[in-house]
């Protein structure tokens, strides 16, 4: 072991060891003593740095160890990470120097108990991925208003009683066919997509719902079967997939023209609630109405066109004298009326005029004082005792002496 060749060379009288050459002899020990390997744990005291590396402790019963994961691998995870969650880590034992402290440098990592099911569910999904099943440009639009809405899961499902109750909650109008297969268990996938290919060849819906509600991976692996994902893909009825609870996600989510985050959520999305139905029903029905009305008044308006060119020239000069005669009287009436209303101005401006005058002001107890120089006195500083000052009322003069001021 290195740490005995340490010892063996001390002993020998070798130059003694600094710290950082003790602490890079043991890193590279462990390096080589441990590499890459997994490491299954429980993630705690997980701490996200600003440069995008991940600082966490792993821990299982009895112990715990400091782990880091760097940007560049922390950055390629498909899942996000957090406290609580039991991972594997692919990581390899090393020492941080500058404090001598052991942690482990992670690769990689994967949520715990997924293992094979998880590395096959990725290498099924690059595959199709590089094939272009999942490319948005082959997704199919939904329906805005389906006749009839299909949906594919097992009649024993609680997935099935939510989407009907959601579907009659929304709009219990539209009617919904079931087509019954299992949804869990080995063939469940190629029954799923025997009912996704009797409903095509059927072609009574405008739109499929594939359902089942959540569970462990292996409950929903069906899902991640490559059957099934080329059965949704070669639907010419658009599908949308709601599997499990919203942070589940399956190989038919990418596959599906829409992926929902639940069941409930899928119906959701393809049924169009009956009250916004009969709001545009009634607006469509107005916009109608109005149209018609319009048209026949324009057709109203024409036929008196064509009537008035029939008149006889002896009935128009008659008419057209009868209106110059109406023009005439709305132009007095219109001569009265703007007359009167410049009067009315003229009287309120009048009125505004003499409400501004001083003397208006007198009338209502006001007065002005002014000094023996006529000077207007504004401030009682301003006058000595014994100086005569002139008051002008509203009718008068008073003179008068001042004896004291305050």
């Amino acid at each position: 072991m290195a740490l005995d060749f340490f010892a063996a060379e001390a002993s020998a009288g070798a130059p003694v060891l600094s710290v950082s050459q003790l602490l890079r002899g043991v890193r590279d020990l462990l390096e080589r003593r441990y590499p890459l390997q997994w490491i299954a744990g429980e993630i705690s005291n997980l701490r996200p740095a600003a440069s995008g590396h991940l600082y966490f402790t792993l821990k299982d019963e009895q112990a715990q160890v400091d782990c880091v994961m760097f940007r560049s691998r922390a950055s390629a995870l498909d899942w996000e990470p957090a406290d609580g969650l039991r991972v594997e880590a692919r990581a390899l034992v090393s020492l941080y120097e500058p404090r001598g402290r052991f942690q482990l440098n992670v690769e990689t990592m994967r949520r715990a108990g997924l293992g094979p099911l998880y590395e096959r569910f990725l290498r099924l999904r690059r595959k199709l991925e590089a094939e272009g099943l999942f490319d948005p440009a082959g997704k199919r639009a939904l329906p805005a208003y389906p006749r009839q809405i299909g949906v594919v899961t097992s009649p024993a499902a609680a997935a099935l009683q939510d989407v009907l109750t959601t579907l009659a909650r929304r709009n219990a109008s539209i009617p919904v066919v079931v087509y019954p297969a299992p949804v869990q268990g080995e063939g469940a996938a190629a029954k799923l997509a025997q009912a996704l290919a009797a409903a095509n060849a059927r072609a009574e819906c405008d739109v499929l719902l594939l359902v089942r509600g959540g569970g462990s991976i292996e409950d929903l692996w069906q899902f991640n079967e490559e059957a099934l994902a080329r059965a949704i893909r070669a639907s010419g009825i658009p599908v949308v997939v709601g599997v499990g609870h919203e942070t589940d996600v399956t190989i038919a989510d990418f596959a599906a023209d829409e992926r929902a985050p639940t069941p409930t959520a899928a119906a959701e999305r393809v049924s169009p609630p009956r009250e916004a139905l009969l709001a545009r029903l009634a607006e469509h029905a107005g916009r109608l109405a109005r149209e018609t009305a319009r048209r026949i008044e324009y057709a109203m308006q024409a036929v008196d066109g064509l009537a008035r060119r029939l008149v006889h020239p002896a009935e128009r000069l008659r008419a057209s004298s009868q209106h110059l005669g109406h023009l005439a009287l709305r132009l007095a009436a219109a001569m009265r009326l703007e007359f009167e209303r410049s009067a009315a101005r003229l009287d309120l401006a009048g009125r505004s005029l003499a409400g501004l005058s001083p003397t208006a002001v007198l009338a209502r107890g006001y007065s002005i004082t002014r000094d023996a120089s006529g000077a207007l006195l504004r401030d009682a500083a301003s006058v000595k005792e014994g100086e005569r000052l002139r008051t002008t009322l509203a009718r008068g003069e008073l003179e008068s002496e001042v004896t004291r001021k305050r």
